[in-house]
């Protein structure tokens, strides 16, 4: 059984029975058929069934019934607004979309040049481009490249039907679906960005927009960055929102924002570089706990079980109750947890007119999810841990006990991944 808060415009009929079209306040619904729940999952609700993402390819551009395939172990699913793509847990990338010109799922992860950087460990979408983090943490792009997003002249190069290198040494990738814009993290903090600035939504000095540079085609490493450590980057058209934790003053949180102002800055001008969202609401005795960016709203969860949001509310997105907006922080009422619950299980999504809080779909455990990494990167040879009753156990043997429990089945496909 799955349980979903939502608020926002009702645009799942299917799964959000007898409601109004539009629900200003959020409310609880519960729904059994679908195993596997992510955040992209509303955007595109016909994709899963049971836990599989199902499409239909022809075979062989016959003219016969199409021939039903599944992907299965999903580990993450990731939408643009002209794509979509599944990463599985053995590393592979399904695909398909307007700008890799394909209308049904491909394995593009397969298609890129090097066969030892086709292990993707992380996959992100923007509009109209898909960005893979390969096990040798380099990142390629594929797709459209029509406000240089993949940093690469977008006069010269304006699409990539197959994956292309963008950068090396990469540690986390940064977009978003309505976005035409990415940020790259490097292992020593540094910042790269690249696509279109039209806005400020790039973080840059607000001379390049004076100036007319509005199109940043090569990866440009921004200078002026709030220090701390980057926890988050959330883009969508025309603005972005930056998560720091200060690592001086005891780990404290904070948001900063750039870009156009109204899409729900948690301010009421245009800021090009990034600066810090304040709030007397959350900044003085709680910690941020999870943050969402729609179009032009966004949501924020704190520590201390309260949540905040600003931006557009024309649908009730917000879900204050009303469709007034809000340039500035407001608190919003949660519907009151049940006594075992914790709203620290809970994470937050926005979509274009809506907003979900839910619980992570069953993955990987964090450990496992560490542990494979390693495997695959080949720094596992001296990895052993130590378990309460002093017991040695080597690293691959740890994550075939952790399966064994609930995946029998699953053994030997976890030690192909291993193996490679």
């Amino acid at each position: 059984m799955n349980e979903i808060i939502f608020f926002g415009l009702n645009e799942y009929p299917e799964l959000i029975k007898n409601e109004p079209d539009i629900i200003t306040k959020p409310i609880r619904f519960k729904f059994e058929n679908e195993k596997r729940i992510s955040p992209n999952f509303f955007t595109i609700t016909s994709l899963f069934k049971n836990g599989k993402a199902i499409e239909y390819l022809n075979e062989n551009n016959s003219n016969q019934n199409p021939e039903k395939i599944q992907i299965e172990n999903i580990q993450k699913v990731t939408v643009g607004g002209e794509n979509e793509a599944i990463l599985t847990k053995e590393g592979n990338v399904f695909a398909k979309g307007r700008y890799i010109n394909s209308k049904e799922f491909i394995n593009i992860s397969s298609l890129i040049q090097d066969p030892n950087d086709r292990i993707i460990e992380d996959i992100v979408s923007g509009s109209g481009s898909i960005y893979l983090l390969t096990s040798n943490q380099n990142v390629y792009g594929i797709g459209s490249n029509y406000y240089g997003q993949l940093g690469f002249d977008s006069n010269t190069f304006r699409l990539f039907k197959k994956p292309v290198l963008m950068m090396r040494n990469v540690s986390k990738i940064f977009s978003g679906n309505s976005s035409n814009h990415v940020f790259l993290l490097n292992s020593n903090q540094e910042l790269f960005v690249c696509g279109d600035n039209k806005y400020g939504q790039l973080g840059l000095p607000e001379q390049l927009i004076k100036t007319y540079i509005i199109i940043i085609q090569k990866l440009t490493q921004i200078q002026n960055i709030p220090k701390g450590k980057i926890i988050d980057i959330q883009c969508r058209y025309g603005y972005s929102i930056m998560l720091i934790e200060d690592e001086i003053l005891n780990h404290k949180r904070r948001l900063y924002s750039c870009g156009i102002g109204y899409n729900g800055l948690g301010k009421n001008e245009n800021t090009y570089e990034f600066t810090e969202i304040k709030s007397s609401l959350f900044e003085n005795d709680y910690d941020i706990l999870d943050f969402s960016v729609g179009n032009k709203h966004t949501l924020i969860l704190t520590t201390n079980g309260k949540m905040f949001g600003f931006g557009n509310n024309e649908y009730g997105q917000l879900g204050t109750g009303d469709t007034e907006s809000h340039s500035i922080p407001i608190q919003i009422e949660l519907p009151e947890l049940r006594s075992n619950e914790d709203i620290s299980n809970y994470h937050i999504y926005c979509g274009g007119s809506c907003s979900f809080l839910y619980y992570p779909p069953p993955s990987f455990s964090n450990l496992e999810e560490d542990l494979i990494k390693l495997f695959r990167r080949k720094e596992f040879c001296n990895i052993s841990f130590k378990t309460e009753n002093g017991e040695i156990i080597e690293a691959h043997k740890l994550i075939l006990k952790y399966r064994l429990k609930d995946y029998e089945n699953q053994i030997e496909k976890l030690q192909e991944i291993i193996s490679k």
